[in-house]
């Protein structure tokens, strides 16, 4: 089979299409034809080194497709069901094996690039703001990377919880999508200091929360946005890994509640795994939550997909086809 492969981490160009024997599923997993694969910011980590990883590596930790085979004792999966995953590594390839108990069924309503780009990103949206900070009608929110993947699914979440919502991007055309997804106020970073605005916005109070995916460029600044008992949530390193921090720093700022989940904390158990992957799904279907998806990339076009997406130039979810 055709997949993506890099023997050394650094830029995108260390991504390399090869053939590599298709694996075979052992017991308990399942082996999947690949049809849609997610790219996401963790991808990048692992190709740079910031997350290491072993090599050679496959990576990818999202897509949907069709089984084509199942290991001894997978029970609930039949040959040629359609389903998506999030668990990684692998999914840049034609086929990945999965275990069983990580796959999540696709309804008949949504295709299969619709599961590979909602998994993932929807369920990460849908954690933070119903459990990680689980928003209350009347809170104010800042969250950055407004027109990103995660970023235009969080508005509209955080817009369903009853948050007024401000969100933070780099361009014109990107603050015009943020407000069609939602945001009440959109804040240009490339033109006016965020969290000065965002005191101005809130009348010198601050926000309740801040969802931070960006990381370094912006952790101080997000701090310095939030209200007494606000609740930082870091949750991504797009400019870079924040950097060490004493605890003090969020006591002078207000008893500042600090967090950075990730979502295999939030998904441990195969029942909340299906929990969280079928609301996002139902409200998909239901037409509550707007997914924006780009032309996808070609399988050997991973390099520049990742060249696109650290431009911080692209808006909504990049995938892959094999």
């Amino acid at each position: 089979m055709r997949a993506i492969q890099l023997t050394k981490t650094g830029g995108p160009d260390v991504l390399t299409l090869i053939d590599i024997p298709t694996p075979v599923p052992k017991a308990g997993e399942a082996l999947i034809r690949l049809t849609a694969i997610g790219i996401n910011y963790i991808d990048t980590y692992h190709r740079s080194g910031l997350y290491p990883v072993p090599l050679p590596f496959v990576p990818g930790s999202e897509g949907a497709g069709i089984v084509e085979q199942v290991g001894e004792g997978v029970m609930d999966l039949t040959v040629g069901q359609r389903v998506a995953h999030t668990t990684g590594p692998g999914a840049y390839a034609e086929y990945a094996v999965v275990p069983a108990d990580k796959l999540v069924p696709l309804p008949d309503e949504l295709t299969d690039q619709q599961g590979a780009a909602a998994l993932l990103q929807g369920m990460t949206a849908q954690y933070l703001t119903y459990t990680t900070y689980p928003i209350r009608p009347g809170d104010t929110v800042l969250i950055h990377a407004g027109a990103g993947g995660v970023g235009l699914l969080l508005t509209q979440m955080a817009r369903m919880r009853g948050a007024r919502v401000i969100t933070t991007v780099s361009t014109e055309e990107k603050a015009q999508l943020s407000r069609q997804n939602g945001a009440d106020e959109v804040i240009l970073y490339t033109q006016t200091d965020f969290a000065d605005e965002v005191k101005r916005l809130t009348g010198g109070q601050g926000v309740h929360a801040v969802y931070d995916s960006v990381g370094q460029s912006t952790f101080e600044g997000s701090l310095n946005c939030l209200k007494p008992l606000g609740t930082m949530v870091s949750f991504g390193n797009a400019s870079g890994a924040v950097p060490p921090f004493a605890p003090a720093i969020i006591s002078a700022k207000g008893s500042l509640m600090f967090t950075r989940p990730t979502l295999g904390h939030y998904t441990l158990t195969r029942s909340a795994l299906l929990e969280r992957a079928g609301i996002v799904f139902n409200w998909i279907a239901a037409g509550k939550l707007k997914l924006l998806i780009q032309p996808p990339y070609a399988l050997a076009d991973a390099a520049q997909a990742h060249r696109d997406l650290e431009s911080r130039g692209t808006t909504g979810k990049l995938l892959l086809v094999p």
